[in-house]
């Protein structure tokens, strides 16, 4: 753990940077990372999302100085408009795994950099990508020809079990919604795609820090030198956070920022 001023910090974004329920990045969080700029730390992003369906508040808050993304869970790293690492799943390991789930009757997505493309809708579908107001499109249209870095699928925790039995090997969920999971290759995570960027700059793990919330952002929280927790996260990322921020509504991000001190 180290409390030290750190040369970067990652941001989740969704209920960490952004309420997503009121679609706003609350003016204290812009200010905050204005702050830290000034004391010289790099403001990054570390989201699930891909880069094109990020909300227009945050692309907003990226105009302002931030210009480190990582995105798709690790799996589409870039700085400005460079790609620094990207890593696209198997494609006959997608076009398989879409069979499988398809035909139980389970909606799926294929996440590229330039969008979101779905089999079909469902009920589940629409209320995951309503709640967090993503942004899709039919197969194969958007994603035609593109690499396929994540997939998405599109059922409730009851039904866990028997996906599980569908999933090839070396293939994982992270659930997200309470009728969405995350589909990527074992090893993807934010974290590999910190590691990225820590490469990139010349930078050490111990250099780095984080905000999150979700499952997600468990494995990023191992990747840097001192992880936070807001304090509307999962408990499972509380349980294993070195700080817990107040909620992201209660202007969270700015006061941990504050009381740690890297930010005046």
């Amino acid at each position: 753990m180290n409390r030290n001023q750190p040369k970067i910090v990652f941001f989740d974004i969704d209920d960490t940077l952004y309420i997503k329920g009121e679609r706003r990045v609350p003016d204290s969080a812009r200010q905050a990372l204005a702050a830290l700029r000034r004391r010289g730390t790099v403001t990054a992003i570390a989201t699930g999302r891909t880069p094109a369906v990020l909300p227009e508040a945050v692309k907003s808050l990226i105009g302002e100085g931030i210009d480190i993304l990582v995105c798709i869970n690790g799996q589409y790293v870039a700085r400005g408009g460079e790609v620094l690492a990207h890593f696209p799943m198997d494609a006959a390991a997608v076009s398989e795994l879409t069979e499988k789930l398809t035909a139980c009757g389970i909606a799926v997505g294929h996440v590229s950099h330039r969008g979101i493309t779905v089999s079909h809708e469902s009920g589940g579908l629409l209320r995951a990508t309503r709640d967090l107001g993503i942004a899709y499109a039919d197969m194969p249209s958007v994603a035609a020809g593109q690499p396929v870095y994540q997939m998405l699928a599109f059922y409730p925790p009851q039904r866990e079990a028997e996906v599980a039995a569908l999933l090839p090997e070396g293939i994982k969920t992270v659930r997200w919604h309470a009728e969405a999971v995350d589909l990527l290759d074992a090893d993807g995570s934010k974290a590999r795609g910190i590691a990225a960027v820590l490469a990139h700059l010349g930078w050490q793990a111990a250099d780095a820090a984080a905000f999150g919330d979700g499952l997600n952002d468990l494995e990023m929280m191992a990747a840097v030198g001192f992880g936070v927790a807001v304090g509307n996260a999962v408990p499972e990322l509380k349980a294993v956070a070195d700080y817990i921020a107040p909620p992201v509504d209660s202007d969270g991000l700015a006061r941990a920022l504050r009381d740690l001190g890297w930010i005046d």
